[in-house]
């Protein structure tokens, strides 16, 4: 993998037209009717026809292929709680990616609103411009109740990325690792560090495929998650081991089948590799 400098990205970044996306006109506008049938008068016939039928916003404008990319900046990749503003370059990146694996139109919405029923509210009444709503890097456990709020509130495909898009790829990955050593999902013993909204969730899919949950250790900032812990949320302590002998992450990763890094980097040594099951994978 090519080692990306600070002045590298910085440069990309600010080189040309500052960000990374912007918005192109799809119809002709060249001439006076052009104009004219874009926006007054003509724009009116379209409009009203969404008022007789509202679902005509897909068939007269965007709105089918416009997808929301919204965060409050709370969980941003592995920087933390950096604000909505700081986290724009990670919400155009995105859009970027839609537009270019997917041809998905993407308005990026930064909301400097971290109470979650606020937020909700703040989205909920943007949701019309919108095909769909993708939640960006907002911090657990508020970004259940979120996701869960939207879901039931929206007429609309609501997804939360740092969820799903990461269960989907990394659950892939696994299956792909273990048919290569051969190893069955229903038997490896599976460490995963890191408690926030992308560890559950990735936890919870690799239980839909097969993985059991007493064989599944998970870490927070504060150690192994366990029974005997009183600080734990709903959702981590859906995740607490019975076991009592393992605290540490050293001694959770001791003949481990998988480990899983969904915390801060840097922190599963060479060591705690070698005192892995035979074939680990990570």
């Amino acid at each position: 993998m090519v080692k990306i400098s600070k002045e590298a990205a910085l440069e990309y970044h600010e080189s040309g037209r500052p960000g990374k996306i912007e918005v192109k006109p799809t119809k002709a506008y060249r001439t006076q009717t052009d104009l004219s049938l874009a926006y007054s008068p003509g724009v009116a016939y379209p409009c009203l026809e969404i008022q007789q039928n509202p679902d005509d916003a897909y068939k007269y404008t965007d709105k089918g292929n416009l997808v929301a990319v919204i965060s409050n900046g709370t969980a941003v990749l592995g920087l933390g709680d950096i604000g909505a503003m700081s986290g724009k370059p990670v919400m155009e990146g995105k859009g970027l990616l839609f537009k270019i694996y997917g041809g998905i139109d993407v308005f990026d919405i930064e909301v400097a609103e971290k109470d979650p029923e606020k937020f909700c509210e703040a989205v909920e009444k943007i949701a019309p411009t919108f095909g769909g709503i993708n939640l960006e890097d907002i911090k657990a456990p508020e970004c259940f109740y979120i996701e869960e709020r939207l879901k039931r509130t929206l007429d609309i495909p609501v997804m939360h990325d740092d969820q799903h898009g990461t269960a989907i790829i990394s659950a892939a990955g696994l299956k792909n690792a273990l048919e290569v050593n051969g190893k069955d999902i229903k038997k490896v013993k599976i460490v995963v560090n890191g408690a926030g909204a992308a560890a559950i969730s990735c936890t919870k899919l690799y239980m839909a495929i097969g993985a059991q949950k007493e064989n599944i250790v998970m870490l927070d900032s504060k150690g192994v998650i366990s029974t005997s812990r009183t600080d734990l949320n709903d959702q981590k302590k859906f995740f607490a081991t019975t076991r009592t002998d393992i605290h540490t992450l050293e001694e959770a990763v001791k003949d481990a089948d998988v480990f899983v890094g969904l915390s801060k980097g840097n922190v599963l040594t060479k060591d705690m590799v070698k005192s892995m099951a035979k074939d680990p994978r990570s």
